[in-house]
């Protein structure tokens, strides 16, 4: 199966990222805001932004003559000991964030040996989470989710995830037509999100958009009442611009 590299605007917000924290891991005593610019070739406007992230999420600190040093995160997911815990608790807490944020319940999923996964998501009773009413390996088709973790298959991986699965219809919204979804998939642009309004299940829209970290094929999603769906693209878009700390976690 071999996967579509399109880059998308968290992988480069991901890449610029980690351009920073190798030049302040260069600097043992502290590295300074020029210091950092100098080195990377990041604009000031845009190194400020990325420096807020960094700090936000713990993975730099500023001390008192204002140079930025590692910080506490780095420390933890850079070490090989109880990495995999530590990187769950750090997507949760970034997860739980999100949901606040964008005020909608979200999800991290993977496409794992052929088949869709939800990995961790974050809720609450102001922001629900969907009813899984039909099984998410089962659905593909229908969800954000699904068709996000799709795009990023080459075209025989799709035909070979639809050939296991039937492509049942759900709602009278559900594309059941493999010649169809297929062509949406391939016309879907890598930087925006994808979106499901009722097509998985009546009174419940959702967006989705990729997180690939090398071989693996992963995405953000995130679920609103169909009563709230005119928050829909705006919220996808700040899922979007925030999708970067997601993907830093599963780069170091």
């Amino acid at each position: 199966m071999a996967l579509k590299h399109e880059p998308t605007t968290p992988y480069h917000s991901t890449q610029e990222a980690l351009r920073v924290l190798e030049t302040v891991a260069r600097g043992s005593s502290g590295v300074t805001d020029a210091e950092i610019a100098s080195h990377t070739g990041i604009a000031p406007e845009r190194l400020t932004a990325l420096l807020r992230m960094l700090r936000r999420e713990g993975y730099v600190e500023q001390i008192a003559d204002g140079a930025y040093v590692t910080g506490e995160t780095l420390s933890r997911l850079g070490s090989a000991h109880h990495r995999e815990q530590a990187l769950r608790d750090k997507l949760q807490r970034t997860l739980d964030r999100l949901r606040d944020s964008v005020g909608a319940a979200v999800y991290m999923s993977r496409y794992v040996d052929g088949e869709i996964s939800i990995t961790q998501y974050a809720d609450s009773p102001a922001a629900p989470a969907v009813n899984e009413w039909v099984d998410f390996r089962s659905s593909a088709h229908a969800t954000a989710i699904g068709k996000s973790l799709l795009t990023q298959l080459d075209h025989a991986g799709r035909r070979d995830h639809l050939a296991r699965h039937k492509m049942a219809r759900l709602t009278s919204r559900t594309i059941t037509s493999d010649r169809l979804l297929l062509s949406r998939l391939e016309a879907q642009p890598p930087t925006v999100p994808v979106l499901d309004l009722q097509e998985y299940a009546v009174g419940t829209v959702c967006a989705a958009v990729p997180i690939t970290a090398g071989s693996s094929v992963g995405c953000l999603a995130l679920s609103l009442p169909v009563e709230h769906a005119h928050r829909l693209r705006q919220a996808a878009d700040a899922l979007n611009r925030n999708a970067a700390p997601v993907l830093l976690s599963m780069a170091i």
